[in-house]
Order: C-alpha cells, then sequence, then structure tokens
C-alpha cells in the first residue's frame, strides 16, 4: 500500500463519531426518536441478536413514519433503511465517498466484527479529500 492510501485510511479513523446510538429492532419508532431527539443525532443504527442490521434516519421518520401515517409505536424495524450500508475502519476515504455518493447516503456506518464503532458523514468526507 503506498503512503496516499495509508493517509486515505487514517482520515477515516479521525473522522468517525463513536458516539453512535443504537436500538433493538423491536423498539417502537417513538422511542428511538426520542432517544435521537435527546442525543441530538441524526441516525440510529438497528440491532437484531446485538449485531447492526439496518439504520434510522431523521428522514425516515418523515418519509415512513409521516408521509404513510405509520403509528408512532410502529417497530422500528418497519422503518428502518435494509441492507445496512457500511464501510470497515480501514476503508479508503475516496472509496467511502464513492460509496456514499452512488448509494445517496449521508451517513455511514463504521463496523468491526459486527460492532458499529462508528459513523462518518458526508459533509466531513468531503472536507477531508484532498484535493486533486
Amino acid at each position: 500500500m503506498n503512503t496516499t492510501n495509508t493517509t486515505l485510511q487514517l482520515w477515516i479513523k479521525k473522522l468517525l463519531d463513536n458516539s453512535v446510538l443504537s436500538v433493538n429492532s423491536t423498539v417502537p419508532a417513538y422511542e428511538a426518536a426520542k432517544l435521537m431527539e435527546n442525543s441530538k443525532a441524526g441516525a440510529i443504527i438497528v440491532l437484531e441478536n446485538q449485531v447492526p442490521v439496518g439504520m434510522v434516519t431523521n428522514r425516515d421518520f418523515t418519509e415512513k413514519i409521516i408521509a404513510h401515517s405509520y403509528p408512532a409505536d410502529t417497530p422500528i424495524r418497519r422503518i428502518m433503511s435494509t441492507p445496512l450500508i457500511f464501510i470497515n475502519p480501514e476503508t479508503e476515504i475516496n472509496t467511502a465517498a464513492e460509496l456514499m455518493a452512488s448509494k445517496k447516503i449521508r451517513k455511514l456506518p463504521i463496523i468491526s466484527d459486527d460492532s458499529v464503532i462508528g459513523m462518518v458523514i458526508a459533509s466531513d468526507v468531503a472536507l477531508a479529500i484532498p484535493e486533486q
């Protein structure tokens, strides 16, 4: 691996926010929303048997709960985005940026050994990519 790739990988580790919220897939949507509000988080990871299987963002609440008139006690698994799109800590920042752009996502969990260790957001990734 060349020095540039190593430098780019280090950026992912620098950018990750390790204060990631998670809930069990059976938790009612209103509880997850309240947790996100109290933590000022824009996303929450959904777990089944302690394994990350999906993610819910503020946008998911708007599009799925409000637009489809789901009740507030709908299990969070019903509105989660799945399969979970993620990267590992060794992912190069350009690869993360390309994945985010191609999937049209702004938040990307970082998973190691079936555990979420952090999350990167698109604005941080964009700022960290060296000018070409």
